[in-house]
């Protein structure tokens, strides 16, 4: 993370809240004081929590899961927009679409859609082949689709986090993120609820400076993550050869002796048999060269008349 000092903070605005008359409750432990009716917002409390946010971000990209920036706010739409670009996140920056993430299912159907009318109008959007009247609705309904859901056109399934730049006016995104389960990294003003935040960040959300600073750090955060996972996987591909490498003399010299004492147990197992074979030949023999039973009887008769 890159050193943010105090100063830095109070050129950007971050310290500056609402009106008293417009504060919530529940950010009272974020409040340092009160200045020309305008509660003024604690910014070393707002310091180390953005280190904590800005840790967990880190770590879950290593792990390979990266926020959803949502900010909507006229004012901060370029700035969102910018950053979840430079580090390859998805983004909601004109209006969140009810069940964007509750119903996931039929935004991947619009997002198609969006996908269709951009093949039809081709790379210059010149609709070939298409009648005007056609091509004027076509591009109508792939305009608005755009500006919606532009942002979110790669993104394969739900978000595992998001990182919401004004959680006062992004309401709905929170409900669908507690309903599903979803951890929230968002940036909490006076006038805010912090209840359902799981990463609080007291701050100034209307501020563009403000909240530059505030999504360059995730921004960052999520850079280096994906960096250390990229690193881990090409550090990890010769360790998995050499263990391979290893593993086959040992399975080689496994089969061998497995080989071995499959050859000893067929040839114990074969001698008995030869052994049978031939003491049984030897006994017809024996029986055949023995002297018939009427010949020794008339023998005997032979002796007792003498």
């Amino acid at each position: 993370m890159a050193v943010i000092s105090m100063k830095k903070f109070l050129v950007a605005g971050v310290h500056f809240g609402h009106q008293t008359k417009r504060w919530h409750p529940n950010m009272a432990p974020y409040i340092y004081g009160i200045k020309n009716g305008v509660h003024v917002i604690d910014l070393r409390q707002t310091l180390t929590k953005l280190k904590e946010a800005y840790e967990y971000v880190k770590a879950s990209a290593e792990e390979g899961r990266v926020p959803l920036f949502v900010g909507t706010k006229i004012q901060i739409q370029r700035i969102v927009k910018e950053e979840a670009d430079r580090c390859g996140c998805p983004y909601i920056n004109f209006r969140w679409l009810g069940g964007l993430l509750t119903n996931f299912g039929t935004v991947k159907q619009s997002i198609a859609r969006m996908k269709t009318y951009e093949e039809v109008a081709g790379e210059d959007g010149s609709y070939e082949g298409v009648i005007k009247k056609e091509a004027l609705m076509m591009e109508r309904k792939r305009v608005k689709l755009e500006r919606s859901l532009g942002g979110v056109r790669n993104m394969k399934s739900v978000p595992s986090m998001l990182f919401i730049t004004d959680c006062h006016k992004e309401q709905l995104a929170m409900k669908e993120a507690q309903k599903l389960g979803i951890p929230v990294v968002g940036i909490a003003d006076t006038n805010c609820d912090p209840t359902g935040i799981d990463f609080v960040i007291p701050g100034n959300d209307d501020s563009p400076r403000a909240v530059a600073i505030y999504a360059d750090v995730i921004a960052t955060a999520v850079m280096e993550g994906l960096a250390a996972r990229k690193q881990t996987r090409i550090e990890s591909i010769p360790e998995e050869k050499a263990a391979a490498k290893k593993a086959k003399p040992e399975v080689k010299a496994k089969e061998k002796k497995a080989e071995v004492v499959t050859e000893v147990k067929s040839a114990v197992e074969k001698t008995p048999a030869k052994k049978t074979a031939a003491t049984a030949k030897k006994a017809e023999t024996a029986s055949r060269k023995k002297v018939p039973a009427a010949k020794v009887i008339k023998a005997k008769k032979s002796e007792t008349k003498k």
